[in-house]
């Protein structure tokens, strides 16, 4: 077992009172069964219950007492019940018995001492079932595919991943991290294609793991699509939307389809609830909130930059090219960034990523990615070369009405610049460019640059 960082958040959870039960999300095979248990090591008790098996599900359809469904429980396992000791409860994949959904708030009300966590594969089936967790009664963290970090710790060492994180990388090291951020990029986060690299360092062994993470992308549909047509069209966009990771895309006709915009909408709908991709969209203002425009075009972002390289036929591009941003046109980069974003999003209990656009005809300058802080807006590129090719990186300080602090992930080194944009506007910003192998650490790199900066 590799450490996840979302230990941590577990920890703080089993520290709050009161403390409602904790829902993990997550898409298939990100690890969240794997990661309850070991936070079941730090527990005087722990019992797991997993509702795909018959004799586990009928517990909760026989009795509607949570005492009664512990006690039978704990007899089972062997287990001495005692409330004054830390016992944990785990229920996994709980949407395949709606009735347990339901008794988590009885849980919560009279069992306050026991601590329950619930996660499942296809909790998005619910919602066909017409079943939702008890409102205000739970509380939910998200697990995503391993971040850079915990790829540096599995394959290189804790060490390793203490430079990184601390943002003490010594300049003789730069280059060999950029190297291993773009294998990272490469092989992607998938706990068990991370294992299986970390052991052999074989790129053809892991293939067959991304095919059956497909195969069981492709046999869930039918749990939670709602009629045989949507089956239909999710299959397909699982079949094509690969080849579309870090664009903006248009829902009619997705994929060469016939399929009109409103089916596509609604199955891609389907397939983020399942956490297998994100539809990320543009904002047009350059001053807080970032309010997205839902009648633009959103960029589609997948599960994991590994899975998206095997569909998409690319590894050998990336192993190919020495920097990151030559791979895919420029999108291999995007994708990995966007993956690495969203954990620190998660983090913030922020469910939406977002980019920008300038909202002015004729112009086309976008703005890769934005990050909110409690102050401003932050814009993102991903890009190299000199600072005169960020030409809507300078559209935007151009049009923003206070001070710019600007975030450049490259593949250089850390550096932070004052400038200015070209003649004849000439406006003052801050442009702090950040090394791939930092995306992680975002947050407190802004944290030191933003005056201020409290978030």
């Amino acid at each position: 077992m590799y450490e996840r960082e979302l230990i941590t958040q577990l920890r703080q959870w089993s520290k709050k009172s009161p403390r409602k039960p904790l829902v993990i999300r997550g898409a298939r095979q990100v690890g969240k069964s794997t990661l309850v248990r070991e936070f079941g090591r730090e527990f005087d008790v722990f019992i797991e219950v997993n509702l795909e098996l018959s004799d586990d599900a009928s517990v909760f359809q026989h009795t509607d007492n949570v005492q009664e469904i512990w006690q039978y429980l704990c007899l089972r396992d062997h287990k001495i019940s005692d409330s004054n000791k830390r016992m944990l409860l785990f229920i996994d994949e709980i949407q395949e018995e709606p009735k347990a959904v339901g008794l988590l708030r009885y849980f919560y009300e009279k069992m306050p001492w026991l601590y329950v966590i619930t996660a499942g594969s296809r909790l998005q089936s619910l919602l066909k079932k017409h079943v939702s967790f008890p409102v205000a009664r739970v509380e939910y963290l998200n697990l995503r595919p391993f971040s850079f970090v915990e790829y540096l710790n599995a394959t290189e060492g804790k060490e390793w991943a203490v430079l990184v994180k601390d943002v003490k990388v010594p300049a003789v090291m730069h280059e060999k991290l950029i190297s291993v951020f773009n294998r990272y990029a490469l092989i992607g986060g998938m706990p068990e294609a991370v294992a299986e690299y970390a052991e052999n360092h074989d790129i053809e062994r892991l293939s067959p793991i991304f095919n059956s993470l497909l195969m069981g992308y492709n046999e869930d549909v039918e749990r939670y699509a709602k009629n045989e047509e949507q089956v239909r069209i999710i299959r397909h966009i699982l079949d094509t939307a690969w080849f579309s990771a870090a664009e903006a895309i248009t829902f009619a006709n997705f994929g060469n389809s016939t399929y009109t915009s409103t089916q596509i909408h609604e199955a891609m709908d389907c397939l983020e609830k399942a956490y297998i991709l994100s539809l990320d969209y543009p904002v047009t203002s350059t001053d807080i909130p970032a309010i997205p425009s839902k009648r633009r075009s959103p960029k589609l972002i997948m599960v994991d930059s590994g899975v998206t390289n095997f569909v998409a036929d690319i590894q050998i591009e990336y192993l190919q090219n020495k920097d990151l941003l030559d791979t895919w046109r420029g999108r291999a980069a995007e994708q990995i960034v966007a993956q690495e974003l969203r954990i620190l999003l998660d983090r913030q209990y922020k469910e939406k990523q977002f980019f920008w656009v300038r909202d002015k005809k004729g112009t086309t300058a976008e703005i890769d990615f934005i990050w909110q802080t409690q102050s401003q807006i932050v814009p993102i590129e991903v890009k190299a070369g000199t600072n005169s090719h960020l030409r809507s990186l300078h559209s935007f300080v151009n049009t923003a009405t206070r001070p710019v602090t600007a975030v450049r992930f490259w593949s250089g080194e850390y550096s932070v610049q004052d400038v200015t944009t070209p003649a004849p506007e000439g406006r003052p910003y801050r442009l702090i460019n950040i090394p791939f192998y930092y995306i992680g650490q975002l947050k407190d790199i802004l944290q030191r640059n933003i005056t201020g900066q409290s978030d």
